[in-house]
């Protein structure tokens, strides 16, 4: 006769070690022991960093301990060494535990092993798990903080993003033609109208331009990518064989006061046709901090923060390689902004360290992206400041 444990049935056929084995786990009792009583695994081979520790404590700060601690008679940790760390964090006095006794010393440390490596070898199906998280972002009045499904903000945009139905038609349509292939259509005035967006060719320092952009509208948020004042050959494109023309504007020749003069005219045609409030993302090179500072303390009312965009691998550099771009994030106005800054107000975990994989990352296309600009911005990133946060309150409109 089959024997029922709970949630299973066990046949004859398995054999009476075994079925011993299953009936002392199914009937042992959680143990609540202080975290001073318990060893770790000596020869644990899996590690735990910092951040994941906080990770594993925020989770269980929101769901609760609900995966005891596996010990064995010794009070030596077989699995839930990340979790016992997480509960030294949070200071907890006792930490649940599950007692395993039938396990031999080699089992013990095969088992170590296996309890680690066995989660690794899971997948996953990416479009419900994209509609998953989806579906926790629409929740408006979440609770807790979507990070602590333990995916970034970063992954959580990708995937959800992924989403979006592909536009109709052959992409090589869209393919642009080389310099030589053909005259040049695009000259200063042209004015595009592409659904509910405009597009613009002009110069960002003329007042008159921008007005034409903006037809009247006032931008809830300006995300912005002015030339750097560094020369692009050298210090962007470096000695690869996609080479690129110089900016017509500020790429090296301006000296530190004339380039601030040039971010300033820019900055204050952005402010004048923006809301009351408004926040303004202003991307630099390292190199110019100090303009941008200069050229927003004059324009802006306050800065609320730099935020780092750290790429996935480095660019150019001699001292150090460029991994990074700098993101200036200012005010404009006095008027209280749209808070996307709050921490979990809406169930993100907001930080100012932005992960996004950078153009030159080693991917499929990525020759073709650096043939139109050399230093290009992913659009994840461009539009995650305005429609993540946004999206309940506005129609966005992309300038």
């Amino acid at each position: 006769m089959p024997v029922v444990l709970p949630n299973r049935i066990v046949h004859p056929s398995y054999t009476e070690t075994i079925l011993t084995q299953e009936v002392a786990m199914a009937t042992t009792d959680i143990e609540y022991i202080p975290p001073g009583q318990l060893r770790p695994w000596r020869r644990n081979a899996r590690t735990h960093s910092k951040k994941q520790v906080r990770q594993i404590a925020d989770s269980i700060e929101t769901f609760g301990f609900t995966n005891p601690v596996l010990i064995d008679g010794e009070g030596r940790i077989l699995a839930g060494h990340g979790r016992m760390a997480a509960a030294e964090l949070l200071g907890l006095e006792t930490v649940p535990c599950r007692r395993i006794e039938h396990m031999s010393e080699a089992q013990k440390r095969a088992y170590v092993l296996a309890d680690n490596k066995l989660a690794l070898n899971a997948g996953w199906d990416e479009d419900l798990l994209a509609k998953e998280l989806g579906a926790l972002l629409e929740i408006g009045d979440l609770d807790f903080d979507v990070g602590v499904t333990g995916f970034s903000i970063a992954e959580i945009d990708g995937l959800v993003d992924g989403l979006a139905p592909e536009e109709a038609g052959n992409p090589d349509d869209d393919r642009l033609p080389t310099e030589n292939d053909c005259p040049p259509v695009c000259r200063p005035g042209d004015l595009w109208q592409l659904g509910p967006h405009r597009l613009v060719c002009g110069d960002s320092l003329d007042g008159d331009v921008v007005a034409t952009l903006m037809d009247g509208e006032k931008a809830r948020m300006v995300f912005t990518d002015p030339p750097y004042n560094v020369a692009i050959n050298g210090h962007v494109s470096g000695l690869g064989k996609t080479r690129h023309r110089e900016f017509a504007m500020a790429s090296g020749e301006m000296s530190a006061s004339e380039f601030t003069g040039f971010l300033q005219s820019a900055f204050r045609n952005m402010a004048d046709h923006a809301m009351e409030g408004s926040i303004h993302y202003v991307c630099m090179d390292w190199r110019h901090m100090q303009e941008v500072l200069d050229a927003g303390q004059a324009v802006y009312d306050e800065m609320k923060n730099l935020v780092v965009w750290a790429k996935d691998n480095g660019g150019m550099g001699a001292f150090y390689r460029s991994r990074h771009e700098l993101v200036f994030v200012f005010k404009s106005g006095s008027t209280p902004h749209v808070n996307a800054f709050e921490l979990g107000q809406h169930g993100r975990y907001r930080t100012n360290v932005w992960e996004y994989r950078g153009v030159n990352t080693m991917k499929a296309g990525r020759m073709e992206e650096l043939s139109l600009h050399p230093t290009v911005k992913p659009v994840q990133m461009c539009s995650r400041p305005m429609w993540r946060e946004w999206r309940w309150r506005t129609r966005c409109r992309c300038i």
